[in-house]
């Protein structure tokens, strides 16, 4: 096989903000697996909270691309497994080269990988809606942008963040609310916040505090109540068993795990673990909201919408129905084409 990358970079319809970063632009990486007559499609999305640029990603994966000419796409473990070794630190690039092995192999059997992998695409959740950390006036302003999506997920973590949320939801008195603080609350204000935020009908917080401390998450989930998800807590299949008893779900993003294979190994880990699923992202195009969307009958809660914020997607995938169900491509492989 032939590895290709380029330079990926996807503009956002609003600055998208969290409590730890903003940013205009997504700086991705297109990945292509040549075998044959056939291309297979990926991305990357460097996550710089961990250290990853763009840069580093096209560096990883020129690196990588003479370890794969020896190999097929079926040869899915044994590269994986290598470079798994080899690049712990760019999962994000080995998510990509993950990505593009599987649309390979989808399209060498003919068949779309939710079909390979045995799965319902009936099974399909709905995705939620982002709201970035904004001015309050810019949040009303998105919310009313975001009218045809059931499910917002909104982003707190910042001292007005009740606020916001309490306009929110008397703007959408009938809209399913998720929080994600991106471990921007203490032990104290998550619960406290919680209460209020129960009261506001909240369907879950996510991540309220730093990772690495469990035992917190454990005294957190005992003192509200709501469900406890976690993100940044959970990136791969080693994180998951720790937390059982500490929370109720975790967040899957390909990125961070390193793609599929590693997505559905957590997956079962979770399951094993009485853990709640949520299939996440990144800002994306639609390559790699497609990608995850293939494991989304497996989900009990969608996050896939990296694509729906941006205004220069070059491809076309996944779809939403009108009440924000994902619709998955019949196509083979990730399902995913160039846009016209």
């Amino acid at each position: 096989m032939r590895l290709s990358a380029a330079r990926l970079d996807l503009t956002l319809r609003h600055t998208f903000a969290t409590s730890r970063s903003a940013a205009d632009v997504a700086h991705n990486v297109l990945v292509k697996l040549q075998s044959g007559p056939l291309t297979g499609l990926g991305e990357a999305a460097p996550v710089r909270f961990y250290g990853q640029t763009q840069q580093s990603c096209l560096r990883g994966l020129a690196r990588m691309s003479s370890s794969l000419r020896a190999h097929g796409p079926f040869d899915v473990e044994t590269i994986l497994t290598a470079l798994k070794a080899a690049f712990q630190k760019e999962p994000s690039a080995i998510a990509g080269v993950d990505i593009a092995l599987h649309d390979l192999i989808g399209k060498k059997l003919g068949l779309p990988l939710w079909e390979y992998l045995g799965l319902d695409p009936a099974r399909t959740p709905c995705t939620s809606f982002t709201i970035g950390i904004a001015t309050l006036e810019k949040v009303v302003a998105k919310v009313a942008e975001a009218q045809k999506y059931p499910i917002l997920k909104i982003k707190a973590g910042v001292p007005d963040d009740l606020e916001i949320l309490r306009e929110v939801r008397r703007l959408a008195p009938k809209k399913t609310l998720r929080v994600d603080a991106n471990c921007g609350w203490s032990v104290r204000e998550t619960i406290a916040k919680a209460r209020a935020l129960e009261k506001l009908g909240v369907e879950f917080i996510e991540q309220p505090i730093p990772p690495g401390n469990n035992a917190a998450l454990k005294r957190i989930k005992n003192a509200i109540g709501l469900p406890l998800m976690t993100d940044e807590s959970s990136l791969v299949p080693e994180d998951i068993p720790p937390l059982r008893g500490c929370v109720d779900g975790i967040n899957i993003k390909l990125v961070k795990c390193g793609g599929l294979r590693e997505g559905l190994t957590m997956i079962h880990a979770a399951r094993a673990c009485g853990l709640k699923i949520m299939l996440g992202c990144m800002i994306e195009s639609s390559v790699l909201i497609s990608a995850a969307a293939q494991l989304s009958p497996l989900a009990d809660y969608a996050d896939l919408d990296g694509n729906l914020l941006i205004t220069d997607d070059p491809f076309r995938g996944v779809r939403i129905d009108r009440n924000a169900k994902l619709i998955l491509s019949n196509a083979p492989g990730i399902g995913v084409q160039e846009a016209l």
